[in-house]
C-alpha cells in the first residue's frame, strides 16, 4: 500500500478518486490549480460520503475521519512525498504531457505515476518523463465511488513490478482491475464511444427523437441508462475528445465524430456540466 496519495485534478473524476483512496484509510493531497475547483470536490465528496451513510455504506463516524485525510493544495510540489500520483486532469493530450513532465521533475524516486487518461497513449505520456517503467493507466469510471471497474494500461515501457503494484492497489480499494493494452480508446471507449456516436448520428438524421433512441437502448438493450443521457453524464467536449483521439489514433472513418456532437460542444452545449446537451438540467 502507498504512504500516501496525491491526485491531480479536481473535478469530476479527481475528486471521485480521492475519495475512494481516502476511504480505504490511505493519506490523500488533491492538487489543483483553482481554489475553487478543490472547494467544490470537498463539498461534493461530503454530500457522496452523506450519500453512502443513507443507503448503509458507512457509518456516519467515520465520515469525518475520510475528510480529514484528504488534504487540499494548489502546486504541484504538493506531490513530492506521494508514492502514488493519480493525474485526473482534462483528457486533453498537450496538458496531460505538460503535467507529467513537470511531474517527473517533483515526484519522489520509486513513485508511481498513473494517469486517469480515457484515451490517449501511456507510452506518449510515458515518454514526456525518464521513468516510462513507473507510468501507467488507472482509467476509473464515473462515478467513481460507485463505479467498480479500473482499466489498468500498461505503456510500451511499463514494468511489471509497477503493473503488479498498481494491479494490487486496485483491489486493496475495493475495485475490480482489468488489464488492457494501451490502444486508442482501450477497450470502455472503444466500445462505448462509437454507440453514443451513432446515436448522436441518429439525432441529426432525424431517425428518432432524443428521448425515443435513450428509450430504444434502454427497454431493447437492457441498459440502464440512454446513450445521449449517458453522453451528457460523461460530457460532450470529453466524448469529442475521445473520438477524435480514436479517429487520428486508428485511422479509421467508422470514430469519426459526428458533425452535430462538434456543433453542440461549439456551441457550449456539454450536458450536465453546462445545464444543456442533449437534455436541458
Amino acid at each position: 500500500m502507498p504512504e500516501q496519495v496525491a491526485v491531480i485534478g479536481a473535478g469530476q473524476m479527481g475528486n471521485g478518486i480521492a475519495h475512494v483512496f481516502a476511504q480505504s484509510g490511505l493519506e490523500v493531497t488533491m492538487i489543483d490549480v483553482s481554489p475553487k475547483a478543490l472547494s467544490r470536490a470537498r463539498t461534493v465528496i461530503a454530500a457522496n460520503l452523506d450519500r453512502q451513510i443513507k443507503k448503509g455504506a458507512l457509518q456516519s463516524a467515520d465520515k469525518d475521519a475520510v475528510l480529514a485525510r484528504i488534504k487540499s493544495e494548489q502546486a504541484l510540489d504538493a506531490a513530492e512525498a506521494a508514492s502514488l500520483v493519480v493525474e485526473a486532469a482534462t483528457e486533453n493530450r498537450d496538458l496531460k504531457f505538460k503535467i507529467f513532465s513537470d511531474l517527473d521533475a517533483v515526484a519522489r524516486s520509486g513513485a508511481i505515476l498513473a494517469t486517469n487518461t480515457s484515451s490517449i497513449s501511456i507510452t506518449e505520456i510515458a515518454a514526456r518523463t525518464k521513468r516510462p517503467e513507473s507510468v501507467i493507466g488507472m482509467h476509473f469510471m464515473n462515478p467513481v465511488p460507485v463505479m467498480q471497474l479500473v482499466e489498468v494500461i500498461r505503456g510500451l515501457a511499463t514494468s511489471d513490478d509497477t503493473t503488479a503494484r498498481v494491479l494490487e492497489l486496485t483491489k486493496t480499494i475495493g475495485k475490480t482491475p482489468v488489464e488492457v493494452r494501451d490502444y486508442p480508446g482501450f477497450v470502455a471507449n472503444r466500445i462505448l464511444m462509437p454507440m453514443i456516436n451513432e446515436a448522436v448520428y441518429c439525432v441529426m438524421e432525424g431517425v428518432g427523437t432524443v428521448e425515443s433512441i435513450d428509450t430504444v437502448m434502454k427497454l431493447g438493450m437492457n441498459h440502464p441508462m440512454g446513450p445521449l443521457a449517458l453522453a451528457d453524464f460523461i460530457g460532450l467536449d470529453t466524448c469529442l475528445a475521445i473520438l477524435e483521439v480514436m479517429h487520428d489514433g486508428l485511422g479509421d472513418p467508422k470514430y469519426r465524430p459526428c458533425p452535430l456532437l462538434r456543433t453542440y460542444v461549439a456551441a457550449g452545449w456539454l450536458g450536465r456540466k453546462s445545464k444543456r446537451g442533449f437534455y436541458a438540467y
